[in-house]
């Protein structure tokens, strides 16, 4: 089943947008229009179990990465670039791994190539304290209002951050727990060198969630790719700075298709 989405623009190089494991499609749509009004198709899903989109079973790093699979397919447009934050990213990364034919290009974005560290024990302690609220009935709204303040830059603007919380209060309990139980499984860090496509490492100067040297170790191990860091922006670049986010993207873009004319 495919998953809910929106879009805008058209034009034969598609750009999906992945939102991050607190996100939504609609938290997408500064870098939706601007994508369109440059030439390029631009779509954003509802990852599965997200808004209007069914679930995927089992919830994990490979059937999110079919489900993505499936979905570019069926736009089936010529060009194809993959644009991933945070969970999102680690999505990407996945679908490249397992079935990279049709993917042209990769912005990978406050993201990492391996949850914590090695050996299970980190892991499991994050997942207790990241469930521990919900397990003490707070709920995702009162959750959101704990954990978004933490993820933004210190310039951050209220209109930033009541769309972040507002984005995950919306989030299903049953989905997040599912999502934050894949992500700690995931580590793609040995496919790295394996990527064969451009790629852009983009990061903000104050993300705690994937810092700047995480985006910067990943760009040095991918062959050719370009890192780039936002200044004054935390872990939601797209929503603290669409300005900043939509012109690298968009730089990025040119320089990846500078030997072709149309979009």
């Amino acid at each position: 089943m495919l998953p809910a989405y929106i879009e805008h623009g058209a034009g034969t190089t598609a750009v999906f947008l992945l939102h991050g494991v607190g996100g939504a499609k609609e938290l997408w749509s500064d870098t939706l229009t601007a994508l369109g009004a440059a030439g390029y198709h631009a779509l954003a899903w509802d990852m599965p179990g997200y808004g209007q989109s069914a679930p995927v079973d089992p919830y994990d790093n490979a059937a999110l990465a079919q489900a993505l699979h499936d979905w570019v397919r069926h736009v089936g447009a010529a060009r194809n670039v993959l644009v991933g934050h945070s969970m999102g990213g680690m999505v990407v990364q996945e679908a490249m791994a397992r079935q990279p034919e049709g993917i042209d290009a990769l912005v990978l974005s406050g993201t990492s190539a391996a949850f914590g560290k090695p050996g299970g024990v980190w892991q499991q302690q994050f997942l207790s304290e990241r469930f521990a609220p919900l397990d003490a009935g707070l709920g995702m709204q009162a959750l959101a209002r704990q954990l978004v303040g933490g993820m933004l830059g210190p310039g951050a603007s209220a209109q930033a951050r009541a769309a972040a919380q507002g984005a995950m209060a919306l989030v299903s309990e049953v989905t997040y727990r599912r999502a934050l139980s894949a992500i700690v499984r995931f580590d793609r860090l040995s496919e790295l060198g394996s990527i064969r496509v451009p790629t852009l490492c983009l990061a903000g100067e104050h993300d705690r969630n994937a810092p700047p040297l995480v985006l910067q170790k990943m760009a040095a191990r991918i062959p050719g790719a370009q890192y780039r860091c936002l200044a004054g922006v935390g872990h939601l670049a797209n929503l603290e700075q669409p300005e900043r986010f939509n012109a690298a993207l968009l730089e990025f873009l040119a320089q990846a298709f500078a030997q072709t004319e149309d979009r």
